[in-house]
């Protein structure tokens, strides 16, 4: 009888639930693991349930990553999260099948692929301006959308963790701030500041309902999905793209939002560890992007090493001749 099966199997319903992963880890373990069984079925010419673990050795994985990059054109980044979720199979598949360790060990021995860290992409006060302003107030999705922008952009708020609130996670009293149950099943509190605390309080009144009911739910009462939140920020950013044009060159997601608060956060003089703690982070090296994406902070460095007696600021060239020519 193949060992891979009931493996798989007594990964999701033993391991993963003992850990007490969330939804999303679970949706994502499952989704990789479906495309390797499938691509190692069709190399194998095996049906999936006839597969075992030996038919999944290294070759066979490192064609599937080699897959996953050219045939279903995943970035890197996203094969890596691929090859987590194999990992993460074979290391429980290593404590039940010792008889597979050699098979077990070369998988597991297959490194991550390095990827480029592009600069992130946050929202300027114009265009935080403009996005605030873009929901119709005068409706009642409009001031659920406001309400839900307000939040986001303050709190930087993941977009799980924005549709996960319910009303009983809003806190208005003498410490305004909202509770929320982040990435790794972390509870994280985040203050909100008066302005926010009031378009907060305005919307409180008006949803009105049960403590465990969404706090930002749909027409129909259920809770948000991240497509429909996303679906909601693209349609708002269209419309703010009228008052600040600079958003037509920017694909502004709830993950932009988040990146927004950290800038303000930042820009404001927040050392880098409690910018940390607001985000849900675990370490302050996922932090250090922002330092990076910041080029204020690198001009002011600049600043402090110019010659004495050197004008401060960037350089113009004094002419529009000379300064074509420099742009050459």
């Amino acid at each position: 009888m193949s060992s891979l099966a009931p493996t798989l199997q007594a990964f999701f319903t033993s391991r993963l639930a003992q850990q007490d992963a969330s939804p999303s880890t679970v949706a994502a373990y499952r989704d990789a693991l479906r495309l390797l069984i499938v691509f190692c079925a069709q190399q194998a010419n095996k049906p999936p349930e006839r597969l075992d673990i030996d038919d999944l050795d290294a070759p066979m994985i490192a064609a599937f990553l080699d897959h996953l990059e050219r045939v279903r054109g995943n970035s890197p980044r996203s094969r890596n999260a691929r090859l987590a979720a194999i990992h993460s199979l074979f290391r429980f598949a290593a404590l039940r099948h010792p008889e597979h360790a050699a098979v077990i060990q070369r998988v597991l021995a297959i490194p991550p692929k390095r990827a480029d860290r592009t600069l992130i992409s946050y929202l300027t006060e114009p265009e935080i301006a403009a996005m605030l302003a873009a929901p119709d107030r005068g409706t009642w999705t409009g001031r659920r959308d406001h309400a839900l922008l307000a939040l986001a952009i303050q709190t930087g708020l993941r977009a799980s963790e924005l549709t996960g609130l319910n009303n009983n996670d809003l806190h208005l009293t003498t410490s305004t701030h909202v509770n929320c149950r982040g990435k790794g099943r972390k509870q994280r509190i985040t203050p909100l500041t008066g302005n926010v605390a009031a378009i907060m309080r305005v919307w409180q009144t008006e949803r009105a309902g049960r403590p465990e009911e969404p706090l930002f739910p749909t027409r129909r009462g259920g809770r948000l999905s991240r497509d429909a939140l996303e679906r909601r920020i693209a349609t708002h950013t269209r419309a703010a793209t009228l008052t600040a044009p600079t958003l037509k060159a920017k694909t502004v997601t709830a993950h932009v939002l988040r990146h927004t608060s950290a800038m303000r956060l930042l820009h404001a003089g927040v050392d880098i560890t409690v910018i940390a703690l607001w985000l849900g982070h675990e370490s302050t090296e996922t932090t250090r992007v922002y330092l990076h994406a910041d080029l204020a902070i690198k001009e002011r460095a600049l600043a402090r090493t110019a010659p004495a007696g050197s004008p401060p600021g960037r350089y113009k060239p004094p002419d529009k001749i000379l300064a074509f020519l420099e742009g050459l």
